[in-house]
Order: structure tokens, then sequence, then C-alpha cells
């Protein structure tokens, strides 16, 4: 499958985690602000599919690869005929976890093509493991890892998500009086232990030094760039509860 064989072959630790992370915001769309369109790809009738992530961020149901063996170790083959015996919740949890452990096949594979030694293969993991699976991003059980590092979240003199949901990488919320800054200084002490905001999108970090507009998830509480979730600072300011993707389906089909 052409799709499934991705378009280049990363040959570095940190190339290899560029391409897990493209295929994974790939999936996480599909199973989240795609939902609607990847169920109605999966259409039962048809021969087993597959879910592929690319790493260009798109995500495509198609057919296995014909070569034995394919260029890439294969997605779950089939995941179509089971989207009508079990609920839209649980079918989509059953992809979401075989999807997490195709993209770690997938990463271990490079690792062991381009040889890859025990340093190097440690460091892959712990590059992957720091941020969310796609069924704690489908399922919302990353709730309460977030609980836990809610102060690193607000750090620089952040609000607390129950006073603004909005901020931007810098560090500053959109919503937040300036006087507030000074009554969460003692958060930053605890910047050290709980590391760098992730995405629940993307899984990037707010480290880049750009200006970013971010949104947290009123149910939850995840944080989101607000490209990833098609949110605009402008659109935020009228919303006075947001849900993202993973959320709203959830609570719409249940």
């Amino acid at each position: 499958m052409e799709g499934g064989a991705g378009l280049y072959n990363p040959r570095t630790v940190e190339e290899v985690f560029r391409d897990f992370k493209g295929r994974r915001a790939a999936i996480v769309k599909a199973l989240t602000s795609d939902v609607g369109e990847f169920y109605q790809q999966c259409d039962p009738e048809k021969e087993n599919l597959c879910l592929y992530g690319l790493p260009n961020e798109q995500w495509e149901v198609n057919l296995p690869a014909e070569e034995v063996p394919p260029e890439l170790p294969e997605p779950a083959l089939g995941i179509n005929f089971a989207r009508d015996g079990l609920s839209e919740k649980e079918w989509l949890s059953l992809v979401a976890i075989h999807s997490d452990t195709w993209l770690l096949s997938v990463s271990f594979y490079f690792g062991s093509r381009f040889n890859f030694d025990k340093a190097d293969r440690k460091r892959l993991f712990d590059m992957i493991n720091g941020i969310p699976t796609i069924f704690e991003v489908v399922t919302g059980n990353m709730k309460k890892q977030t609980k836990e590092k809610s102060s690193a979240s607000n750090r620089n003199g952040n609000l607390s998500k129950s006073e603004s949901k909005v901020r931007s990488s810098d560090g500053k919320n959109s919503k937040a009086a300036q006087a507030n800054n000074e009554e969460d200084g003692s958060e930053e002490e605890e910047e050290g232990e709980h590391g760098e905001t992730l995405c629940g999108a993307c899984g990037d970090g707010d480290g880049t030094g750009t200006d970013e507009f971010w949104i947290c998830c009123d149910v939850c509480e995840v944080w989101f760039h607000g490209k990833c979730v098609k949110i605009t600072p402008a659109r935020a300011e009228h919303i006075k509860q947001y849900k993202c993707p993973a959320c709203s389906n959830k609570r719409a089909r249940t």
C-alpha cells in the first residue's frame, strides 16, 4: 500500500520521531475531528480495510499492501468489519489501541533497519512515551495526567484553568488580567517537575518560542494548539465552554 509505506525513510532518532508524530497526528484527526468521514469510509460491506497515518499528517482508509512482506509493518486489518458490531465508542477505542501498536512497530522497524543502538532505542522510546497515546486522546483518559501537570500549564504567570481557557505559548493568557500573574508566581518552582505542556492533538510542546495560540478543553482539561482544533483567538472569545473534538464526539454519540 503506497500510503502505508510513507514518503521517506527516516534515519536518525529525531527523524523517526518526526515521522511518528506526523502519522500519529493523522490518526488522531481521523478518530476525532474527521470521525464522521472515517466512520463512513469503514463500510463493513467492503473488503479488509486498514487505517493509515501518513508522515504528512494525512490519513486514509485503504486495502493492505499487496507485496509480501510489506515495505513497512501493516496496521490492523479489517477494522471495518467490527464497526457495526460494537458501539461507536468501543470501536474507536479499539482502532485507537491498534493504531498505537502500529505506530510503535513502524518506529522501531526504522530503528532496526538503520541499526539504532540501545541508547538510541531508549531515547526514541522516551520521546514517544512523552506524548499521549491515541487511545488516551480518543477516550479522554488524558484527564488525570493533565491534572498532574496543571501547574506546568499555568507557569510563567498563567492563570489557572478555572480562570482562563486560552493562552499563547509565551506564557500569557489572552483573557488574563496582569494583576493575577503575581499570585501564580509560586507555580514556577514546579516547572521542572512537570515538563512542558503538550498539545493533545499533535503532541508538540510550547517550546518553539513563537506566540502560538492554545485552548483548553473544559471537559477533559487537555490543552490544544488552536490551529490543531481549528479555533482562532477571535472565535475563542465567544465560546463559553470549549469541548475538544474527542469530547464533542463522545457527548454527541452517547
